[in-house]
Order: structure tokens, then C-alpha cells, then sequence
């Protein structure tokens, strides 16, 4: 890519390439032929069609010619997340039950992106049905962080963070249900993008926890976040949870001159959570630090209910999956085990297909939703209003809260073995996916490992344009 450098790989940097003379074809080939580079290392991509990509290329570079461009991203390709319907595209959905299933639809997001004139370009590997946090739940193999080839990239997102992070993809959509795109964006040292839920239509996305899950994108700098989430938000008529409110005007009201002003929450007893790595304590300290700096106020809030989130999301969550996951069972779609009946026909197909993750959650969440409902089911319902209680009473003091991404950067692949260890890895991302408010994990440096290090911002429902300015200010103080 004559026009651009490595360093440089962003939407708005294509963007201008391809307005100064560049084709969408030399862009893709570009990206394929990174991809031939790395991926039998990284494994970011669970399926890469780069024929139809670079036929999509030489129809962009043809309407480009003609004077019909979509518009200043048309020809930029893009990753999806391979639980995210891409039609005539795999959707395995990282599980071994959807292998050699293919998309008959596109997703709104994927429709939407396409009118923009961007071009899906292969399915980024995950935790199996977005259930993990390192995606060494995926069947088809662990995609290692770029950074450090021996540890996780995070997950559920794992890939599409990997993908971009190693220079596969400019830009990258994930999944978020508990922290599955900000938290692989912090180990692959990428922004990361959690949407309020609704401002992103779900139609097409596979249903893990129908709650908790949104979908945004993982980006290399906050401007392609903000571009991407632009482009994707709305109100659409195949999602009735989705919002009319869309997110006209984000990009251009990124710049701020100063942050005086603005109130910023700093919860002291994220920073207190047991086995918090040093490393990750000080780059929040240091962002705070430089927030106060530029004239924001730092105000002191508690969450009285944070350790409980935890708990509370992993009954609410496996208790949709065990409902949202019943259609799986080799009758309509997918991989299917021959039985002797219908009951055994599910028995066996459910049995070979899901990993032991997914089985895990679903035995749970068909628990919870048994005889114990009330007692596990409602009691966590009630929690999830306290939680949510607590973030509103901190944003009546703050415009933005700052937090730790993860207690820990990237861990090694096979280091955590004990399922609830990993689950209690999400504690400061799970929250927000119960109350629904948007959040950023944004790079904050290097560990002492030399391993990237994230924070989250965190801002109050709707407050997109807000969080993203402040998170492109602290950007660009580096």
C-alpha cells in the first residue's frame, strides 16, 4: 500500500488514500496478503474469502471512477465477528453445532455498513457462541494475542481484537454481553467500543444473553470507533429493542480544546478488587491523573454492589443462553448426529456440538430457571435494579466514570483453568452490560511486560458523543 504505512492503517487515513488515487483493490490485496503472513500463527479468522472481497473492491473502485461513490469509505474493508449474519458467509459462531452453516441474511449492522460501501472481509474467531473470556472456547482453536503469541487475546472477541491489533483488518466489528469487546481490546491494546444497549440494532446477531448483548466496533484509534458506531446506530424495525436516537454528529464533536470543566467519577474500590495487578492500577491512576490535568474534576463515587455483578450476570446470562440456545439441535440448521428418535437425535447432536463451556452454561441456566427461579432467577433481577441504581446515583455527580479495563493484561494460554477464576476476570466490564450504559477501553501503555494496558470510560445512557470525546482528548495526550 504505496499511500500508507503499517502505523497508519485506520478508516480515515483509507479514507484519504482512496480520495487521493488509491483503489479499494490495492487496499484489500494488502490485507490479504497480511493475512497469508500471520494468520497460520494467529488464527485471528475462523473463515477469510478474499475473492469476494476483492470483487466487492473492484465495484467500489468502479463506482469510484463513474462518479456513484457510496461515499468516503466506500472500499474499506472491515472484519465481523463470526456470530454476526453476513449473508452467503459462514456463521459458525466459533461452535462445531453451525459448522457449514451459511447465512442466509445480513445483519442490520452488516446491511448498514454495506450501504456505506464498507466490505465484510472474513469471520474473526471468538469463544464458542461468545461464552469465554480468551476465546480458548473457540473450536476452532485459540487465536493468540499478537502481542505476546504464549498468552490470550481476550474474548469473546478474541479475533476480531487479534485482527486488527496485527495489522489483518482496519477495523473490526465484536460482541459485547459482559465485556467481550472491551476487555480483547485492552489485551490487544485497541479501542474498544460498547454501545448503550439499543443505540445498535441486534438483528442478525446470535443470541447468547438478548439482555446483555450488543454489538460495536474494535478499532485502532477512538475516531474509527466513533465512525463505525455512526454508521451502525438507529432505530431499526427488525429489533424492537433498538433506539431512535442515532449518533449523527459524533465525529466531528470530537475535538475539545480542554476538559475543564467536566466531572469526571474515579470508584476507589475497583482499584481495592483482590489480585488487581499493580501495572493495571497505575495506568488508571496516571489517566486520572491527566484528566485533573486538563481541568476535569475528579469526584470520589462508591458502587456499593459491584462484587455482586459478578453473580448476578452469570444467572441472568446463562439463564437467556439456556433459552436463547434450545434452537440449536440439528433439526433446522447445522451439524446433526443421526439418533434413534427425535429426543435422542437432540441428545447426541447437543452432546457433539456444544464445547464444555457452552454445556456448562446452559446446565446452569436451565437451573436457574427451574424450580429455583425465585430463588436464584428474580433475587438476581432485584440485584441488577440495585446495580443499575448505583450507576445512576453516580452520574448525578459526573459526566464519566474511569475504571480498569480488567484486573490483569493478557494471561497466558492455558494459565486459567478454574471456570469461576475466569469469570470473576470481568468484574468491572460486567456491570455495564446490566445497567446498559455505553463504554470505551481505551490503551493506557504498557505493562511492565511490555503487554498492552487498557482503562474504561464509562458514560451515562445515550452519552456516546460524550464518552467519545473524552476518550479521543486523553488519545491524543498519549
Amino acid at each position: 500500500m504505496a499511500d500508507l504505512t503499517f502505523e497508519q492503517l485506520s478508516i480515515h487515513a483509507a479514507a484519504d488514500a482512496l480520495a487521493g488515487g488509491l483503489s479499494s483493490v490495492e487496499l484489500v490485496e494488502t490485507l490479504n496478503a497480511r493475512y497469508d503472513e500471520v494468520h497460520g500463527e494467529l488464527n485471528s479468522f475462523i473463515s477469510y474469502d478474499k475473492e469476494s472481497a476483492l470483487l466487492a473492491a473492484a465495484e467500489a473502485d468502479a463506482r469510484r471512477k463513474d462518479g456513484k461513490s457510496l461515499g468516503a469509505y466506500d472500499g474499506i474493508p472491515i472484519a465481523i465477528k463470526d456470530n454476526i449474519s453476513v449473508n452467503g458467509q459462514a456463521n459458525t459462531c466459533g461452535s462445531r453445532i453451525l459448522q457449514g452453516y451459511t447465512s442466509t441474511y445480513d445483519a442490520t449492522v452488516v446491511e448498514k455498513l454495506k450501504e456505506a460501501g464498507f466490505i465484510p472481509l472474513g469471520r474473526t474467531n471468538m469463544d464458542e457462541f461468545a461464552m469465554g473470556s480468551s476465546t480458548e472456547n473457540s473450536a476452532y482453536e485459540v487465536a493468540p494475542n499478537p502481542h505476546d503469541t504464549n498468552r490470550v487475546p481476550g474474548g469473546s472477541s478474541g479475533g476480531s481484537a487479534a485482527a486488527v491489533a496485527s495489522g489483518q483488518a482496519i477495523v473490526a466489528l465484536g460482541s459485547d454481553t459482559g465485556g467481550s469487546i472491551r476487555q480483547p481490546a485492552a489485551f490487544c491494546g485497541n479501542v474498544g467500543l460498547k454501545p448503550t444497549y439499543g443505540r445498535v440494532s441486534r438483528y442478525g446477531l446470535t443470541a447468547f444473553a438478548s439482555s446483555l448483548d450488543q454489538i460495536g466496533p474494535i478499532s485502532s484509534n477512538v475516531k474509527d470507533a466513533a465512525i463505525i458506531l455512526e454508521t451502525i446506530s438507529g432505530l431499526d424495525k427488525m429489533d424492537s429493542t433498538s433506539l431512535p436516537n442515532d449518533c449523527t454528529g459524533i465525529v466531528d464533536g470530537l475535538e475539545a480544546d480542554s476538559l475543564k470543566g467536566m466531572k469526571v467519577g474515579f470508584p476507589k474500590e475497583f482499584l481495592e478488587i483482590e489480585g488487581i495487578d499493580a501495572d493495571v492500577v497505575s495506568a488508571v491512576e496516571s489517566k486520572r491523573d491527566q484528566l485533573k490535568a486538563a481541568g476535569a474534576e475528579i469526584i470520589d463515587i462508591s458502587f456499593p454492589n459491584l462484587e455482586a455483578g459478578v453473580a448476578v450476570y452469570y444467572v441472568i446470562a446463562t439463564a437467556e443462553a439456556s433459552s436463547n440456545l434450545s434452537r440449536f439441535e440439528g433439526i433446522r440448521y447445522g451439524a446433526r448426529q443421526e439418533g434413534k428418535d427425535l429426543i435422542d437425535i437432540y441428545y447426541k447432536t447437543r452432546s457433539a456440538g456444544f464445547g464444555n463451556e457452552v454445556k456448562r452454561r446452559i446446565i446452569l441456566g436451565t437451573y436457574v430457571l427451574g424450580s429455583y427461579s425465585d430463588k436464584c432467577y428474580l433475587t438476581a433481577q432485584k440485584v441488577r435494579t440495585l446495580i443499575r441504581q448505583d450507576f445512576e446515583a453516580a452520574f448525578k455527580q459526573c459526566d464519566i466514570i474511569l475504571t480498569p479495563v480488567s484486573p490483569t493484561t493478557a494471561f497466558k494460554i492455558g494459565e486459567i483453568e478454574d471456570p469461576l477464576q475466569m469469570y470473576l476476570a470481568d468484574i468491572f466490564t460486567i456491570p455495564v452490560n446490566l445497567t446498559g450504559n455505553c463504554a470505551v477501553s481505551i490503551p493506557a501503555g504498557k505493562d511492565s511486560k511490555g503487554l498492552p494496558v487498557n482503562v474504561q470510560l464509562i458514560g451515562d445512557y445515550l452519552q456516546e458523543a460524550t464518552l467519545l470525546k473524552t476518550a479521543f482528548w486523553l488519545e491524543k495526550e498519549g
